[in-house]
This record gives structure tokens, sequence and C-alpha cells, in this order.
């Protein structure tokens, strides 16, 4: 299966500051996510998410990037939650339901305007970045939770590592950071011809 890529149309709309940041559902994405790293046959399968080809995860493309925290956000997963009661919960439900046909458990929404020109690496790295926030809740021994219907129990994670790089310089890496490290270190276990693969975009032409 070829990389999906947003559709040109959303793309004009980003170019337009009257419209603001438009969303549109991505099915395409799923199924790509579910055939290319979700499935034990994908070309680029990861067996991390093992607990999430059942998950109910809806995709979304957003017509442009935004800026949180100093930092240009080009990817967020996120767990449904209305905050709202009364009309405003049911617009709420509403926009899902016209979206989706259903309210999701799970929506990742990403850039399209990032999607649109990044190579198909930075691609792959940036949805399972996100999907790596969709993680198996586990209990206090450390064994993963299921829920009664015998599914994984899902929560949201945060990040593995979280810190400054003034702090490792100066302090030298804790042992999370060192882990990262050493597999910043170690071959990377994705090569560019199963991206390729995946993708269909030329990733070789550019290597």
């Amino acid at each position: 299966m070829e990389r999906p890529m947003p559709p040109a149309s959303l793309l004009e709309l980003s170019e337009l500051s009257d419209f603001g940041i438009r969303l549109t559902p991505a099915p395409e994405v799923w199924e790509w996510l579910q055939a290319e790293i979700l499935a034990n046959t994908g070309s680029i399968h990861n067996e991390d998410h093992a607990h999430l080809l059942d998950a109910d995860i809806r995709v979304m493309w957003a017509s442009a990037a935004f800026a949180k925290k100093g930092r240009t956000v080009v990817g967020q997963a996120e767990q449904v939650a209305f905050r709202a009661g009364g009309w405003q919960k049911a617009r709420m439900e509403q926009q899902m339901f016209d979206w989706f046909g259903c309210v999701p458990t799970y929506i990742i929404t990403l850039a399209a305007d990032y999607c649109a020109q990044c190579s198909d690496a930075d691609f792959c790295a940036l949805v399972e970045h996100e999907l790596y926030h969709i993680a198996q809740a586990k209990d206090q021994y450390g064994a993963p939770k299921f829920t009664q219907e015998g599914l994984p129990k899902l929560e949201m994670r945060g990040h593995d590592v979280e810190e400054f790089v003034g702090v490792v310089r100066r302090y030298g890496a804790s042992p999370d950071v060192q882990a990262l490290v050493d597999a910043a270190n170690s071959p990377a276990e994705v090569g560019k011809l199963n991206i390729s693969r995946a993708c269909g975009t030329c990733l070789l032409k550019s290597a």
C-alpha cells in the first residue's frame, strides 16, 4: 500500500487564512497503519503496537500544524472526552457522528501541511510516535490489563524520556536518557527498503 497523502483540497484551504485550521477524517491512514505497522505481515510491522489491532481509533488530517509551548505540533494522539454538558456535549457528539458515524475512543490527528512534504521515514516516525502514546494499561505488578471482553485495556501514555539537552550535557544521562542514547547508537530496526515498501514514494531516490 502506498503511503497515504493528505488531500490537495485541504492543503489549499490551509493557505486561506480566513478558514483557519480545517479538519477531515483520514480513514485511509488508519487502514495503512493496520496493514503496514499493526499486522504481522506489514513491511514495517512493530510488535510493540500489538495491543492496538482491534482498538477503537480514528485518524484525521488537520490542514496545518499549530504552535504549543514554543514547539510546532505536527501530530497528536488523544482520548476522546467531552468536558461539557447539555447542548455543548450534544454538538460535540454530533460532530463525531458526522465525521465517523460514532464517537471513537481515540483520535490521532496529523498535520497535512507537514505530511505532504516530509520524507517517508519522517512520516513513519510521526505516526508511530502517536501510536506509542496509546498504550496497554498495566497493573501494580507490571502485567498487562484486559477488559471484561478480553481486549487490551488502553490508556494514554507520556514519552519515555523528557529532559533538557543542557542537563544531560552538564550532569550526564539518567537511566531513562541512557536507554534512549543506547537505542540511538544501535542500528535502526526499520531499514530504508522496508520504509520504501510500506510508503511507495521513492524514498530510495533521496537516500
